[in-house]
């Protein structure tokens, strides 16, 4: 498959024809898989294509269910969280509407520097966000964020974007520093601009660099990795710097390896204390 951050996708052409078929109001689609999950399709300015959303809803929701955005990670798609677990149990199990938007192969959840292609933080913003959280009536002290590896890397900054939409946020296994991938010169690049030590995009739009804002912060931060990932640097690295500035945060470390055995685990985990957090 090819890396790209913008929408070369094997994804996009059935996107398309979904499109086709479905009835569009106010730029999105939205189509029924089950009795409890949704697909919604934004055609967005900000992204110069189609976004998938899979939304899957609990067997009981009120006016106070919770709500998660979950971010899959490099070189994956909308569907990887449902296609290697029941996302649908988790849902029920928790009570949380669990939405899994398209980050696309190399987004790395970041707006390109080249205008013209992908502004996927933008989408966010503007799009993604605001629409999810009114049709599913969600409420920022409700609504939760967190993913894997490069979704590690995008769930905590966009977090630290701005704070006050969230109840609190997650990372497991997350790129919380992209000088501790080896993506940063191979495909990183491809959004930020070429890897060089003077290009201090690269630090600028990692979340361990921009914590100092957030000193005192009592907003609560999940960061989960396997003991045996190569990544988990990142997240001691990073939970450390949070303590270091008073800022909120638990660090869990578990055996495993940066591999989808220990998300599924993590995943639970992240559900878990999130209900826990949103109940205390």
């Amino acid at each position: 498959m090819k890396s790209s951050s913008t929408c070369n996708s094997p994804y996009l052409a059935a996107n398309k024809v979904a499109l086709a078929i479905v009835l569009f109001v106010l730029g999105i689609a939205i189509t029924k898989e089950t009795n409890a999950q949704e697909r919604i399709i934004f055609e967005s300015e900000y992204l110069k294509c189609n976004d998938t959303v899979l939304v899957f809803t609990p067997d009981h929701v009120s006016k106070e269910t919770p709500l998660l955005f979950l971010l899959h990670g490099w070189s994956g798609a909308y569907h990887n969280w449902s296609a290697k677990t029941d996302i649908q149990e988790f849902s029920n199990k928790y009570g949380f509407i669990i939405v899994t938007p398209d980050g696309f192969y190399n987004s790395w959840y970041l707006n390109n520097i080249d205008t013209a292609k992908m502004q996927w933080r933008t989408f966010f913003d503007k799009e993604l966000y605001p629409t999810i959280v009114s049709k599913y009536k969600s409420a920022p002290e409700r609504t939760f964020i967190t993913g894997l590896s490069m979704g590690g890397h995008g769930a905590i900054n966009i977090f630290l974007d701005d704070t006050t939409r969230f109840k609190a946020a997650g990372s497991m296994s997350g790129v919380l520093n992209l000088q501790d991938t080896r993506l940063k010169s191979n495909q990183i690049n491809e959004v930020l601009g070429e890897y060089s030590p003077e290009n201090r995009l690269f630090d600028q739009n990692s979340a361990i660099y921009r914590l100092e804002n957030f000193k005192g912060s009592k907003k609560m931060m999940l960061i989960t990795c396997g003991a045996q990932d190569n990544l988990v640097k990142s997240s001691v690295d990073f939970t450390k710097r949070c303590s270091d500035l008073d800022i909120a945060n638990t660090l869990i470390l578990s055996p495993g390896v940066h591999s989808w055995d220990y998300w599924i685990y993590a995943l639970d985990v992240h559900l878990f204390f999130f209900d826990k957090y949103l109940k205390d």
